[in-house]
């Protein structure tokens, strides 16, 4: 076993980080299939490591004592970047998309609970092989694992719980751009559709060169700083309560009380280029770090028949963008984006989406509509209408 501390773990995620943009670069599946460079890197190094594990009995084990403020940093900044004049604008998206999203929490769960049972499973397990790990993450997933285990005698609950999460968001990311590129084949692309002139805004082309000053670039820290404590104060106020929530929905929302309140009253303009790059630069160490630290032997110690869940909803994911969240969004670019961003958080987590966007929108042209809507719904709306969608078949009778 060797141990990298919290430094060589951070020298550690630059390196996957410029091998994902060197193997993006020069091997064309990859770039032709929009896979993001950190998922690239990230999993070459997971399958390197896993190789070492299984031929010399060697495991590196990394720190990641900073990728929880890295994810965190990450949901500031999308907070930091919502301004609601913009997201008046795409209400009526923002609306049809939550409603597209909920659509998939019912396929995913009735899947999941379906395939169980015909598969003589516990149908506990198929829930919690469906919305509850997949579009909730580990977080979501480690809550319920602890209820299921407790309460409904499902046995190694949480084993369970984190390694369908985890491969959610291997083939979140993995998904996303192949569902695009078919997509995007459909439509015209930006250059025909959209105004090359447009400036790519927030997160939209991560590679692009931004004017910035070490003063700017410091009051955002600051910002972020400020979404980071009051977020985690926030959640520490309100566990317990009927209104519980994860810390990173919380950041958010402090973060875009505190862009709209500077606005309002007219005492800061927050600067959306710093706040992108920050941004940027968080979600990808975090994506590099969660992905180099993927421990694959898990995944692969997986039962047949989870094995076969877990298959199918991936197969349900990409069936439901293409037939589904693509059509319904508009069947143009922008709804190709917002398939690919779907992919992202319906398999894994926002940050997986927002990469997976990144992937289409450096290669083709900005989406603003498709990065204005998937961080809100991601980040923000999807925890409480999943927990909502979990009670609802929790009561049902066959459960």
């Amino acid at each position: 076993m060797l141990q990298l501390d919290s430094y060589a773990t951070l020298v550690a995620a630059t390196l996957v980080l410029l091998l994902g943009r060197v193997l993006v670069t020069r091997v064309g599946l990859l770039r032709t299939f929009n896979i993001p460079k950190p998922v690239a890197g990230g999993l070459v190094v997971a399958l390197i490591l896993l190789l070492l594990r299984s031929t010399m009995q060697v495991e590196l084990q990394f720190d990641t004592t900073l990728q929880t403020p890295l994810m965190l940093a990450f949901f500031a900044s999308i907070g930091l970047s919502a301004d609601l004049g913009s997201l008046k604008r795409g209400g009526k998206a923002v609306v049809t998309f939550l409603m597209v999203v909920t659509g998939l929490l019912l396929v995913q769960n009735s899947l999941g609970v379906g395939l169980a049972t015909l598969l003589g499973l516990d149908p506990h397990m198929g829930l919690l092989a469906g919305s509850i790990t997949l579009s909730g993450g580990h977080g979501t997933g480690a809550a319920w694992s602890s209820i299921f285990s407790e309460k409904y005698g499902v046995q190694s609950a949480a084993e369970l719980a984190i390694a369908c999460a985890t491969f959610g968001l291997v083939l979140g990311g993995l998904i996303g751009g192949p569902v695009a590129r078919y997509l995007v084949k459909k439509v015209q692309v930006p250059g025909e559709e959209h105004n090359r002139d447009d400036a790519p805004q927030g997160f939209e082309m991560p590679d692009m060169e931004r004017p910035l000053t070490p003063f700017s670039l410091i009051e955002t820290l600051a910002l972020i700083a400020i979404s980071l404590k009051g977020g985690e104060m926030l959640s520490a106020y309100l566990k317990g309560s009927a209104l519980e929530l994860p810390v990173f929905v919380c950041v958010l929302f402090v973060g875009v009380l505190l862009r709209n309140l500077l606005t309002l009253l007219d005492w800061h303009e927050v600067s959306d280029r710093e706040v992108a790059l920050l941004g940027n630069v968080s979600l990808s160490l975090f994506l590099a770090m969660a992905l180099m630290s993927l421990k694959l032997w898990d995944l692969a110690s997986l039962a047949l028949p989870i094995f076969i869940l877990l298959a199918a909803q991936t197969l349900a994911m990409a069936l439901y963008a293409v037939l589904v969240t693509f059509r319904v969004m508009g069947k143009n670019y922008d709804a190709a984006v917002l398939a690919a961003g779907h992919c992202g958080f319906g398999l894994g987590a926002t940050p997986t989406a927002i990469a997976n966007m990144q992937a289409i929108t450096q290669r083709f042209g900005p989406s603003h509509l498709a990065f204005l809507v998937v961080p809100m719904v991601g980040a923000f709306f999807i925890d409480i209408i999943n927990a909502m969608v979990i009670k609802l078949f929790m009561a049902m009778p066959f459960l």
